[in-house]
């Protein structure tokens, strides 16, 4: 069967139609995919390490400063120029015709040509020393850059942390509203029996309504934990969640015997230590820098110069190539510059690196101060955090051997509504209490971690 060339283009038209269905069904579905997958916590981490705005400001310094060596180093090479201009003149000149002088019109063309070269031989070090800050700056930036990721890095992990916090506080209280509707059951029936009063029910069902509250109150706030990483992490927060990754019942065992290695190690390690040692060198390298400037400077210059020059009253001129040639010329120049009074500029210039180069000090010795600081009241908070944990346990153990008696007390009519319900809500705070305390003492340690320089996404 022959095909004609109408048919043809149905067909390719049909054929193109079909990709661009199939190619779109693709897209939405990766599109949501990528929308409601559970995020782990290590993906979480990786995701603001490469989108998070600071952090891309700080790749970009990273760019500034390798174009500042760059620069730096161009400063050791000559700098070349070259010129060219062409004037025209136009105007009147006398000249003599026989015994007497007419005025005719003038118009004259000067071309020339140029080119030079300038290098800086000597000038007290300072193209040296400002090469040397320009490779001390990107160090710096680079350590400033580790500084900010590890600070998103611990960020997200108390989010990520908060979300499965309030997860487990949101499973609690959907618990305890279960148990409240069987209570609710369990009374009618005692009721029905005439073993309660009918005013028990009506203490339950307040109860009851008290629980749905809170497990409202559970859901925001797991809501808004997950908006808060979401907005963290730069992601949409329609259709996100997290990996809820099981914390078991922390030990002893998480916890550093002795806060002396951390500060040593930190104090060897921690990028903000590093920057204060590497500010105080690049304020060394100022002192440097303005002390040249009671040293000489020398440069050294070549220059390469022609010209040509016509006249429409001269038609003798030679030719402009000709011309060129005859009228080049070079120059070489020396130049020694010796300071001798600069109004105090000089003097005040090394001053003030000098003072910079003091609080440089005295910012290093306050960064350690900071940082140990905040790892001995991280080290005594992750020993109060296992303490009250423990505590916490002990709590919850002594409350539900209370609630069971009280709920057997109830049943044989011996205890009020009233009275058990006050021993659920005890029940309920301990097991608010221990889960609070289980998640602030795992994020201590971590932050200990965070300081022994170790993954926090382990």
């Amino acid at each position: 069967m022959k095909i004609d060339q109408d048919d043809k283009m149905t067909i390719f038209n049909m054929c193109k139609l079909k990709f661009s269905l199939v190619s779109l069904a693709i897209l939405v579905s990766m599109i949501s995919f990528s929308q409601n997958k559970t995020w782990s916590l290590e993906a979480c981490v990786n995701h603001a390490i490469e989108n998070n705005i600071t952090i891309q400001q700080g790749e970009n310094a990273l760019l500034t400063n390798e174009q500042n060596i760059i620069a730096a180093k161009g400063n050791f090479l000559p700098s070349v120029s070259g010129n060219a201009g062409h004037n025209i003149g136009i105007g009147t000149q006398r000249i003599d015709v026989g015994d007497r002088q007419v005025i005719v019109d003038r118009t004259s063309h000067s071309t020339s040509f140029g080119i030079g070269a300038s290098q800086t031989v000597f000038n007290g070090f300072r193209l040296m020393n400002l090469y040397e800050q320009s490779k001390l700056n990107l160090e710096t930036s680079k350590l400033e850059l580790a500084r900010i990721k590890d600070d998103v890095s611990l960020n997200v992990v108390n989010a990520y942390l908060n979300v499965l916090f309030n997860k487990e506080n949101l499973e609690t209280a959907k618990a305890q509203l279960e148990f409240s509707k069987k209570q609710l059951e369990q009374v009618k029936s005692l009721v029905d029996a005439g073993v309660q009063p009918r005013a028990n029910i009506y203490d339950t069902e307040a109860t009851l309504s008290s629980d749905e509250q809170n497990v409202t109150i559970a859901e925001n706030n797991t809501t808004l934990a997950l908006l808060t990483l979401s907005q963290l992490l730069q992601v949409p927060f329609e259709g996100f969640n997290v990996e809820v990754i099981t914390i078991e019942s922390p030990s002893e065992a998480l916890l550093y015997d002795n806060v002396t290695p951390i500060l040593n190690f930190a104090l060897e390690n921690r990028n903000e230590i590093k920057i204060a040692e590497k500010n105080i060198e690049n304020a060394q390298l100022n002192t440097e820098i303005s002390e040249s400037g009671f040293l000489p400077s020398v440069s050294l210059g070549y220059g390469f110069n022609t010209n040509a020059f016509f006249s429409n009253l001269d038609k003798n001129e030679a030719a402009f190539l000709e011309q060129l040639n005859n009228q080049k010329g070079h120059s070489i120049n020396l130049s020694v510059n010796v300071p001798i009074f600069s109004r105090f500029q000089n003097k005040t210039a090394v001053a003030r690196s000098k003072i910079q180069e003091a609080n440089s000090q005295l910012n290093l010795e306050q960064a350690k101060l900071n940082l140990e600081s905040n790892i001995q009241r991280a080290f005594t908070d992750a020993k109060a955090a296992f303490k009250a944990f423990q505590a916490a346990k002990k709590s919850l153990a002594a409350q539900e051997l209370s609630f069971s008696n009280s709920e057997e007390r109830f049943k044989i009519g011996v205890m009020t509504s009233f009275d058990l319900d006050q021993a659920r809500i005890r029940l309920v705070n301990s097991q608010a209490s221990l889960i609070n305390a289980k998640y602030d003492f795992v994020f201590k340690t971590k932050v200990l971690d965070f300081y022994m320089g170790k993954s926090l996404t382990n």
